[in-house]
This record gives structure tokens, C-alpha cells and sequence, in this order.
């Protein structure tokens, strides 16, 4: 397997105004196509501005990401909107699901700017929606779905372009024990058909799906290792 991301020597500074806070430091890794990581670290370690920066979503202030020999910010802002619908789909913590939409609805959303027909669109969401085992609830509303069913729902939506990369932020953190097993299971069975799939956790129980954990301390690359050699990882340290 190639690599399909790398970071080469990001750093992500903010000016707040009064001064200016360094997010990420010099950081640099690589994912090769297929593999399942996880980003793991203390609170304010950088691990959300990470994955934006994974996913085009936010300009680093130094350094490179490359993609599939993509140089992701060297692209113009509609090659970029482009990149994101093409290479990668998101899942959020707090699922991002619209209210009143029903559920096939939501999971069309990605698809809007596509010029296939409608029905062919809508046929393609069912078919995700059934992926993620929620055939039975496509007209539901999201409000009308348990958390986890949400969760699935957020994930059919993240998937339904079909993108080569999945990232996934804290996407078991409102979920209780049991639920979040579900869906890293999920998760773990859509990498097995081939997705490469990055996840930011606080959760170390999350690694038994995952092959690799790369773990950041104050903005840096504290260490990596394989993912079920840090299962002892105490809560407090992630």
C-alpha cells in the first residue's frame, strides 16, 4: 500500500490579537492507503485543527498536505470544494444532521451539486442508509433515531460520494459504551472495504479497531505506535 496522506512539517498559528497561539508544531506523518488511525491526545493538543487541516477545511500556516500527490493548499478555493466532495467525507461528534430532513434526505445532501437525476440520487442514499442498517428508517426524522442511529445516519452521509478517505472527529463522544463499540465496529467494517479512515478519540477502548495511533502533546507528535500495544493508555493521558 502507497501513501495516500502525508503532512510535512504543518504548523498552525492563531492570532488572537492579543497574541499568537501555536495549534500545531512542526508536524509531520504519513497514512498509506487503507489504514485505520487514530489521533489521540490531552485536550488542546491540536487534534481537531489536525483534521481540518487533513480535510481542506483550514489553510496551515506553514508546511504541506499532500493527498493522492495532491498538494491540497495549492489548489484554488473551487478545486478545493472540489477535493473535499471527491476525496473525503466527514463525521462529526455531534452528528450535523438537518432537523427537518427526513433521514434519506440527509444523506443526499452530498450529492446535491451532482448532475445525476434525482431518483438515481435518492436510490443511492437508500443504498448507504442500508450499509449502515437503518433500511427501515429512511423517512424518519432525525429527532425520531436514537443517538447511535444518528451517528449511522452521519456516517451513510459522510460515505455516499463514495470518498477514499473517511475522517472522523470524536464520532463516538455522545455515545454511551455499548453504542460507541457499534459504530467503531462500523467503522472498522468499512475500512476492511478498503476506506482509509482517520478518527480523533479520547477514548482508548477505540483502538481495538484501529491499526495505528499517532498521539500529540502540545501540539507536536508525542509518539506513534500500533494501535493494540496502547490499549493500556490511561484516560487521563488521552
Amino acid at each position: 500500500m502507497g501513501n495516500l496522506l502525508a503532512m510535512k512539517g504543518v504548523k498552525k498559528v492563531y492570532d488572537t490579537g492579543m497574541e499568537c497561539v501555536a495549534a500545531l508544531n512542526d508536524i509531520s506523518f504519513e497514512v498509506s492507503e487503507g489504514e485505520f488511525v487514530a489521533i489521540m491526545g490531552p485536550s488542546g493538543s491540536g487534534k481537531s485543527t489536525l483534521l481540518s487541516l487533513l480535510g481542506g477545511l483550514n489553510h496551515p500556516s506553514a508546511g504541506s498536505i499532500v493527498v493522492d500527490d495532491i498538494d491540497v493548499y495549492s489548489l484554488s478555493v473551487e478545486r478545493l470544494a472540489d477535493f473535499r466532495r471527491e476525496y473525503v467525507g466527514f463525521v462529526f461528534q455531534s452528528f450535523q444532521l438537518i432537523q427537518y430532513l427526513t433521514i434519506v434526505e440527509n444523506v443526499m445532501l452530498p450529492l446535491a451539486v451532482s448532475t445525476i437525476p434525482r431518483a438515481e440520487k435518492k436510490r443511492i442514499a437508500i443504498d448507504m442508509i442500508d450499509k449502515v442498517g437503518l433500511r427501515s428508517k429512511t423517512l424518519r426524522l432525525p429527532g425520531e433515531l436514537s443517538g447511535g442511529e444518528q451517528q449511522r445516519v452521519a456516517i451513510a452521509r459522510a460515505l455516499v460520494n463514495r470518498p477514499p478517505i473517511v475522517l472522523a472527529d470524536e464520532p463516538t463522544g455522545n455515545l454511551d459504551s455499548a453504542t460507541s463499540q457499534e459504530i467503531m465496529e462500523l467503522l472498522g467494517s468499512l475500512n476492511d472495504e478498503g476506506h482509509t479512515i482517520v478518527i480523533v478519540t479520547h477514548n482508548p477502548d477505540n483502538l481495538r479497531e484501529v491499526h495505528r495511533c499517532i498521539r500529540l502533546r502540545d501540539g507536536r507528535v508525542q509518539n506513534e505506535s500500533i494501535a493494540h500495544l496502547a490499549n493500556g493508555i490511561k484516560a487521563e493521558e488521552v
